[in-house]
């Protein structure tokens, strides 16, 4: 259901009063008696999904074991290696793991990184989605990339926001926000933790009909509010909400039962009941948003902490993620989005190549791994190394940032140019001076 925000709530507010997670919801409706599918179906018939840049971020929540992945050592000794065997790709001279095969089949499409260094140590998406340490932070926190390409770009379309979270709240951890840029360009979160405020709320549908009652109803809610800062974050959701009702383009995309269904069942399905389960239809999801408009999608996928049974946990995980991130992939090749967006999957850390008393692996951020695909980049290469154990960078050290850089290059956004306000109004590089572009993917 679509919900806009009527009678201010009394309970849950933020200290300006208003829930802003109860302020822009969509939903299931005929608007001017015209289904949400025969509008797709019109705006599809216009041209109005023409392509452009933009960049899915998958945070694998815990971080991944990159040595039962993308840098198996098999010669190493037992208590390291683990059991699992490598197989080869599509790419003569690259092997990854043997639960993923889809992987395999297509890795001339994409780019394994061996050697991240650089984490901070932490369980926090924070470095993953802002490219920055968490001990860097400035007053207000620095703005994850979502929020960033908010502020540089600003929407594709009114009725979709430059940026959306499919994000479940992990532990006590904030989501991906927009840090010091404000309210007006925190990520959108249709589902996860706010998923229960996508319904209708004291707007009859004869109300949607008349948008000057409609912004009458958001100048009373304004008048009964304090008038602070936050104001024009606030009329920045009422300009996003008014947007969203005139168009189905993000309704339409949040329904997956539009979808072809041989496409879907590509991807895989997961129980999205159980906590930061394994959603396989939010990679699906993340595509529709990017083609409705969006020009960053972030969403966790799955619980990666394995202290104890990583083997066995592997190869219940391994084989849905390869699913998903194949399916992705594949789409995006099929649909000509290859070239323009850009897919990074990728955790706050990687795994100590001891294996524990629990045949577990424990937190290691002395190295680690990512993925990319998409954007245009130069793939069917690996980028580093580790050492014999898997255990710290052998060649080719790669940064968050660097990876940042890429991403923002992705997005026609030069990081030795472009500069976002902070709460002081000074003007703050998105990375630190020196730091380019990943030069294996991009020119």
């Amino acid at each position: 259901m679509l919900t806009i925000f009527g009678k201010p709530e009394r309970t849950n507010r933020f200290c300006d009063g208003l829930s802003r997670r109860d302020f822009v919801r969509i939903g299931g409706l005929g608007l001017g008696g015209l289904s949400l599918p025969g509008l797709l179906q019109a705006e599809a018939a216009q041209g109005k999904r023409s392509s452009h840049k933009a960049v899915i971020m998958i945070f694998m929540t815990g971080g991944p074991p990159h040595q039962d992945m993308y840098d198996l050592k098999t010669e190493a000794p037992v208590e390291i290696r683990g059991p699992f065997r490598p197989i080869a790709t599509n790419v003569p001279g690259i092997e990854i793991c043997e639960h993923l095969p889809r992987m395999a089949a297509m890795m001339d499409k994409l780019t394994p990184i061996r050697s991240m260094v650089g984490s901070d140590g932490g369980h926090s998406q924070y470095q993953c989605t802002t490219g920055w340490s968490p001990r860097k932070a400035p007053a207000g926190r620095w703005p994850s990339l979502a929020a960033a390409a908010s502020k540089l770009k600003g929407p594709i379309h009114p009725s979709t926001p430059a940026g959306i979270n499919l994000w479940y709240k992990w532990s006590e951890q904030p989501n991906p926000g927009s840090g010091f840029l404000g309210a007006a360009h925190t990520p959108f979160e249709p589902i996860g933790n706010d998923k229960q405020n996508m319904v209708l709320k004291d707007i009859t549908l004869d109300r949607l009909h008349d948008r000057s009652a409609l912004v009458r109803s958001f100048d009373r809610l304004k008048n009964e509010l304090d008038v602070g800062s936050s104001m024009a974050g606030i009329d920045a959701f009422r300009d996003q909400a008014l947007g969203i009702l005139t168009s189905a383009q993000l309704a339409g995309a949040m329904d997956l039962s539009q979808e072809n269904p041989k496409y879907a069942a590509r991807y895989g399905k997961g129980d999205a009941s159980q906590r930061l389960a394994s959603v396989p239809q939010h990679f699906l999801l993340a595509r529709r948003l990017v083609e409705a408009g969006a020009r960053v999608v972030m969403l966790n996928h799955a619980i990666w902490d394995w202290h104890g049974q990583n083997f066995k946990n592997a190869e219940q995980q391994l084989p849905i993620f390869d699913n998903a991130l194949s399916a992705l992939v594949e789409d995006l090749h099929e649909r000509g989005l290859s070239d323009d967006v850009t897919v990074v999957a990728w955790g706050e850390f990687g795994r100590t190549p001891q294996i524990n008393k629990n045949a577990g692996r424990d937190h290691w951020p002395q190295v680690s791994c990512a993925l990319l695909a998409g954007g245009g980049m130069r793939h069917g290469q690996v980028i580093g190394s580790t050492d014999r154990l898997g255990g710290r960078a052998d060649d080719r050290p790669v940064t968050f940032q660097e990876v940042f850089a890429t991403l923002y290059h992705n997005l026609d956004i030069d990081v030795n140019q472009a500069t976002v306000p902070d709460l002081q109004g000074r003007p703050q590089y998105l990375v630190e001076p020196g730091v380019q572009p990943i030069r294996e993917l991009v020119t």
